[in-house]
């Protein structure tokens, strides 16, 4: 009973007996542009068009290893506006975070840099899309959010099966 109020214990963490951290660790670092690109070309005639215009946004993710537990994602978004009179604008930004990871498989590590960590940075592109239409003299653009883990395991899943039809062309 005496150790009921107790909040130092013994929480069986199985640490290493040299008291090395063996415990998985991942953690954002720092997030950042990395590029950002702003094209109002048929200003300030585009501002009288009355059109609809075409939306078209792109996006891509990209990572690579900085240090051996140092790694960069990069989200990368495109946004055009066109109708038939021209380009309203065009925005490219490549937003980019530094994730830390320790200790994490390769299995975990893939997933968390393409999809986990992807999610957790677009709020923070998103605005900065938002931003650049806004300065650029339209109407903000908010970008719906993206299920990154959906297309991920969407992507993941297209490829064993392309592999799979691959494997069974070859028998």
């Amino acid at each position: 009973m005496a150790d009921e109020g107790n909040i130092i214990s013994d929480l069986n963490l199985d640490a290493a007996p040299d008291g090395e951290d063996t415990a998985p660790a991942i953690g954002l670092i720092s997030q950042y542009v990395k590029d950002l690109s702003v094209e109002n070309p048929n200003a300030p005639e585009s501002y009288q068009w009355t059109e609809q215009p075409e939306m078209n946004i792109d996006f891509n993710i990209a990572a690579r290893t900085l240090a051996p537990d140092v790694h960069e994602i990069e989200l990368k978004i495109n946004a055009t506006s066109k109708t038939s009179q021209g380009t309203a604008f065009a925005i490219e930004l490549v937003y980019a975070a530094l994730i830390g990871m320790r200790n994490v498989s390769d299995d975990q590590a893939h997933p968390f840099l393409f999809a986990e960590g992807p999610r957790l940075i677009f709020p923070f592109a998103r605005r900065i899309i938002a931003d650049a239409v806004r300065d650029a003299g339209y109407p903000p653009l908010m970008l719906e959010p993206i299920d990154f883990n959906g297309l991920y395991f969407a992507q993941l899943q297209q490829r064993q099966q392309e592999e799979l039809a691959a494997g069974a062309g070859q028998a």
